[in-house]
């Protein structure tokens, strides 16, 4: 009881400190320094490339070569221990960046990925960012490793984060020599929007040297900022008048789906088409339409376990609501912990079943300082659990217009029901200040938003508000987050884990750099979390210390943990079958011992502990990753986790494990398969993928699911199974 009224003093005091805080952040912003962006000349595009990696061609052999790249780690502005030579040529259609990595040790080169969007930050790659706007806001992020394995995505949080789902038509080529590394990158500018009549673009680059756990970068060296935060990009100059042609862009699917549901039903073949066009409006808006939309290559969800009262968030995958979704981005400080006020997931899935979508468009763009979103979907009629639901439109809007250096202001609103439910509607607005000069040249963001939200079936309390005050920079990292949620705040197109609760974080970070050969980093960790009902008492509490938290100069990682919790049920739920928590006051200790592995070894993984009280007992929960590379062609990747309670209300063990196996022929042509298992569901599933990348416009995909459920004291048998093959292909004109 005492950490209770120690949080409820928190709560109090912390209004009292807002004004104060808010007021010292503006005070000292105004001490910020004008920063002058390096820049470097582009080359000309004048005859056909070979684009093999090479870079040997006379048009690379003219162009003007960058060469002062400096470390951000492990030293601040250091001289990198390889040299990185940087070109860009481009003509009216097209933007080809060379890149030569030289490597005194090609050996020592970490390569294990040639996946299209695979995570090789722990490899040996370069990272490329490009802001076609130059706006500071916005842009696009291109990566690629040695062995030509393609990452895109878009900058998000302006700059503080990316958005790795967004997939362009680019390509890459690379080549490994006795002197290192060279690549090739081909943007065609049909792939991006650009600001019309613009010579330069916000550039910068970013090498890692994997084995000496190395960054080098160009532009904004600083650790404390981001290679994505396009405001403190450099700048490419001598661009030319760039032509996007009649900016048409149809793709076709053709579609072979065949199913079988329960091992006595027989296999339904169905062919289907799909269209998915784009038209461009303008060299920066998009019009997007799609026609009997088809997601049957959607990588299927990774499983979770649950031990709250509160729903679980899955990422969405569909490529069609990924594609310009960082426009839909809103209020900083919200998230899956307080309000996503558009969740997409929320359209053509229920239940983790697949709603028909008959059609959709979408429109995104920016014209001038402002940018925005548009989004109209139409669903089938469908039944579920014996219930049956009409054919009913959905749409979102949202604008953000840039304000002052670095900040924005703007609004979200939504419309329609997944259920068809009359009368579904939300709004609202969002401010977001933020400067990368705050004392010169750190980070500091405050932000505040507000929503409000109506269904015929919704009375009372139906909005939601909130800010964040945050200083995220490389040695301190603190924030500030506050939102309060209404009790009857449930926006249809939204994710909203509580209702009817204050929502209170503050912590922070604090990660020096000791001058210790072994170790690398520390960092520190407070965060308090505490939420109480709007109308009642306390809900949910929690403090988090990381008294040990340490990246060691090999790469790995050790981390201790101590996490005082509480939890105030009011209403009574099952946390697992047969063992339901009562009504109670439940206060227990969590403690966490962890360790984590370098990737740079073919070997590499997580192992965790998670141990203490719990609810009047005791649980035990373990989680080991692990990610085996024995060659470049193959790939092992394994999840596990297991649960062990033991408490007065009843027992109960869960397990969970997952194993990717990754066959990577080329960069172009993937086998995948993913098997997963859990003891609460059951079920057994399997999918398995082939993806073939045979022109940078056209691919094929061949799916196949299968999961069968072992029923306690009967034999395996099958749930559904699926073999899909979908061909599609773009027409660009």
């Amino acid at each position: 009881m005492r950490t209770i009224k120690l949080l409820q003093a928190f709560q109090s005091v912390l209004h009292r400190l807002l004004a104060f805080i808010l007021l010292l952040g503006f005070m000292e912003l105004g001490f910020g320094q004008t920063i002058e962006r390096p820049e470097f000349a582009s080359g000309k595009l004048t005859e056909s490339l070979d684009f093999d990696g090479a870079l040997n061609e006379e048009d690379w052999k003219n162009a003007p070569v960058l060469t002062n790249l400096k470390t951000t780690v492990p030293e601040e502005g250091g001289i990198p221990s390889q040299t990185t030579l940087v070109q860009v040529i481009a003509d009216a259609r097209t933007v080809v960046i060379g890149i030569t990595c030289n490597d005194s040790n090609p050996d020592g080169i970490i390569r294990f990925s040639k996946l299209r969007d695979a995570d090789i930050s722990e490899e040996d790659h370069v990272k490329v960012v490009i802001d076609p706007f130059l706006d500071g806001q916005s842009g696009y992020i291109f990566a690629v490793n040695s062995l030509a394995a393609r990452y895109d995505a878009l900058v998000s949080d302006r700059g503080e984060d990316e958005n790795e789902d967004w997939d362009a038509v680019w390509d890459a080529k690379t080549q490994i020599t006795e002197r290192g590394w060279t690549a090739e990158i081909v943007i065609p500018i049909q792939s991006i929007a650009f600001k019309k009549g613009l010579s330069k673009w916000g550039f910068n680059i970013e090498r890692r040297i994997q084995r000496n756990l190395e960054t080098i970068r160009w532009a904004n060296v600083k650790r404390d900022q981001w290679i994505a935060q396009t405001s403190r990009a450099g700048v490419v100059t001598g661009l030319p008048e760039f032509n996007y042609g009649v900016g048409i862009n149809i793709r076709p699917s053709l579609i072979a789906n065949a199913n079988q549901l329960g091992p006595d039903r027989a296999m339904v073949v169905d062919p289907d088409v799909s269209l998915d066009a784009n038209q461009r409006i303008g060299p920066n808006v998009l019009a997007t339409f799609t026609l009997n939309t088809d997601f049957g290559e959607t990588e299927v969800d990774t499983r979770q376990t649950n031990l709250t009262r509160f729903p679980l968030f899955f990422p969405e995958r569909r490529i069609f609501f990924l594609e310009g979704s960082d426009i839909f981005e809103f209020g900083f400080g919200t998230g899956t912990s307080t309000v996503l006020p558009f969740f997409s997931r929320r359209i053509g899935l229920r239940n983790n079943v697949q709603i028909p979508v008959v059609g959709g468009t979408k429109l995104n763009g920016r014209i001038g300082k402002t940018a925005f979103g548009g989004l109209g979907i139409r669903t089938d009629d469908f039944s579920l659990d014996d219930d049956s639901f009409d054919a009913t439109n959905m749409g979102v809007v949202r604008v953000r217009r840039n304000v002052l250096k670095e900040s924005s202001v703007g609004f979200i609103a939504s419309s329609g029901d997944p259920l068809g439910r009359d009368g579904s509607w939300m709004s609202g607005g969002d401010f977001t200040f933020q400067t990368t000069r705050f004392k010169g040249d750190k980070n500091f963001l405050v932000g505040g938003w507000a929503l409000f939200t109506d269904r015929g079936d919704l009375s009372g309390d139906r909005s939601a508000a909130g800010f964040k005050i945050d200083y995220p920079n490389d040695r301190w990292d603190v924030a500030v987050t506050y939102a309060r949620i209404g009790e009857q705040f449930d926006p249809s197109l939204g994710f909203v884990p509580r209702q009817g609760v204050n929502f209170y974080r503050f912590g922070g970070t604090f990660a020096p750099r000791p001058k210790t050969p072994w170790l690398r980093q520390m960092f520190h960790q407070f965060f308090v979390t505490y939420i109480n009902n709007i109308s009642g008492p306390w809900q949910s509490y929690s403090v988090f210390t990381a008294p040990i938290n340490w990246r060691l100069e090999s790469g790995d990682r050790i981390e201790a943990n101590v996490r005082p919790t509480g939890e105030n049920i009011l209403v009574p739920f099952d946390i697992s079958e047969g063992v339901t928590i009562p009504v109670g006051e439940y206060n227990f200790m969590r403690y966490r011992l962890e360790a984590e592995f370098a990737r740079k070894r073919r070997l590499s993984g997580q192992a965790t502990w998670w141990f203490g009280s719990f609810y009047e007992g005791t649980l035990d929960e373990f989680e080991l990753t692990l990610n085996w590379n024995p060659s470049a062609l193959l790939a092992f990747e394994f999840n596990g986790l297991h649960n062990r309670a033991r408490l007065p209300f009843g027992d109960f063990d869960q397990s969970l494990a997952g194993l990717r196996v990754r066959f990577n022929v080329t960069s172009n042509l993937q086998l995948n398969s993913y098997l997963q298992y859990d003891t609460d569901s059951r079920v057994l599933g399997l999918n398995a993928r082939i993806h073939w990348i045979f022109s940078s416009l056209g691919d094929v995909f061949l799916v196949f699911n299968n999961n069968t459920i072992n029923n306690i004291n009967q034999p395996w048998e099958l749930q559904n199974r699926q073999i899909l093959l979908k061909v599609r292909y773009n027409f660009r004109l």
